[in-house]
C-alpha cells in the first residue's frame, strides 16, 4: 500500500523518475545511468532496483507506479508491458485477464495469500 511512510521513503526515487519528462534529463539518464541516479539521494537499494529495472522492488522501496511510468517510458515500454513483468505473465496473458475482469480475488487478497502462492 502507497501511504505517507512509503511516500517518505520512495521520495529521491520518485523525484528521479519525474525528472526523466525532462528530455535532457532523460538523455543524460541514457548515456550513464548509474551516473544519473548517484546524483540523486536514493539508497543503493533504490539505485540498484532501477539498474535493474526491478519494478516490484522499486514499488517496495517506496516507488509509486505513476512516477515509475516516466522511467517505463525512457525505455520505451507500455504500462501494460511493465504490469506483465510484475505479474510474472507475458504481455498477451496480461491483457487478456485484463480483458476477463482482471486478477481473481481468491488468492489476491493480502500478502499471506501471495507467500502462499510462493511456498
Amino acid at each position: 500500500m502507497f501511504d505517507a511512510q512509503r511516500a517518505r521513503q520512495g521520495y529521491h526515487l520518485n523525484m528521479f523518475c519525474m525528472s526523466l519528462m525532462k528530455a535532457e534529463n532523460r538523455e543524460r539518464f541514457k548515456a550513464d545511468e548509474r551516473a544519473e541516479l548517484d546524483r540523486w539521494r536514493m539508497t543503493e537499494e533504490q539505485k540498484k532496483a532501477v539498474l535493474k529495472r526491478d519494478w516490484n522492488g522499486m514499488i517496495a522501496l517506496g516507488g509509486n507506479i505513476y512516477y515509475l511510468a516516466k522511467l517505463f517510458f525512457t525505455d520505451q515500454k507500455s504500462f501494460q508491458y511493465v504490469a506483465a513483468e510484475m505479474t510474472g505473465s507475458t504481455q498477451e496473458e496480461y491483457a487478456q485477464m485484463m480483458i476477463n475482469g482482471g486478477r481473481p480475488v481468491k488468492g489476491n487478497r493480502s500478502k499471506k495469500e501471495w507467500a502462499k502462492k510462493r511456498g
